[in-house]
């Protein structure tokens, strides 16, 4: 039975996010990363969505510590393993898709099953601190930033150029700083890039055909904004 310093169990507290037990949060922290190249999807439905489902393209796939491996999307304002995501309508994993042959499935691909864990073997980096980048791989999904001021009384978009992960398993959107660039066009690891996630003006993650609904002023859009804004306050 594992302890905590002060003496408590933790195998029985429960993370409320992940609803994993608290001792093996550690054990969730992803290591390796592999883009996906094929258009798998992210099946997911909510409660107001009776049978419809709704799909979102699958960034990448992730290889945690403990050997298990889920697909990743950008999710709100954050990027987050498929099995585990929430909104405030409720959503719900239903599985991974693939377009091209009609097929729904739960599992990943054994082939990125097996990529995965032959790079982590083969790339077994020894980092000292937390935020030593592990890799940097590029978005392939069209991943834009909604940056804001408060309020929302303006909106801006922002291209996703890459995805890094750093040795304490997180994984952060990097933007272009543009003051900052000396050459183009800027490809990942450019000392140009910062985290999405630590520009105090960043709100959400879109794909890009919600982007350009966005940039158009689809009305559809903008409403969905606007709850999101309303769930926010």
């Amino acid at each position: 039975m594992k302890t905590s310093n002060d003496g408590h169990t933790t195998e029985n507290v429960i993370d409320l996010f992940t609803g994993r037990p608290y001792s093996s949060r550690d054990d969730a922290r992803i290591i390796r990363l592999s883009p996906e190249l094929d258009g798998l999807e992210m099946l997911y439905s909510n409660e107001v969505s009776g049978d419809k489902y709704f799909s979102l393209k699958v960034l990448c796939w992730a290889l945690r510590a403990d050997g298990e491996v889920v697909g990743l999307v950008p999710w709100l304002d954050d990027i987050i393993a498929c099995p585990e995501i929430r909104d405030p309508l409720n959503g719900t994993f239903e599985g991974y898709y693939d377009p091209g042959i009609d097929e729904l499935f739960v599992e990943p691909p054994i082939h990125k099953i097996v990529e995965l864990e032959t790079a982590a073997e083969y790339y077994d980096y020894q980092c000292e601190n937390p935020d030593d980048t592990v890799q940097e791989i590029p978005d392939t999904i069209g991943t834009h930033a909604v940056l804001s001021d408060s309020g929302f009384r303006s909106l801006t978009l922002q291209e996703v150029v890459s995805w890094r992960l750093y040795n304490d398993g997180t994984v952060y959107g990097m933007l272009i700083d543009e003051e900052k660039v000396e050459s183009t066009p800027v490809l990942p690891g450019d000392a140009c890039l910062y985290p999405a996630q630590s520009n105090k003006h960043f709100k959400y993650f879109f794909q890009h055909h919600i982007a350009n609904k966005i940039k158009s002023e689809d009305p559809e859009a903008l409403a969905a904004i606007s709850m999101l804004v309303d769930e926010s306050n």
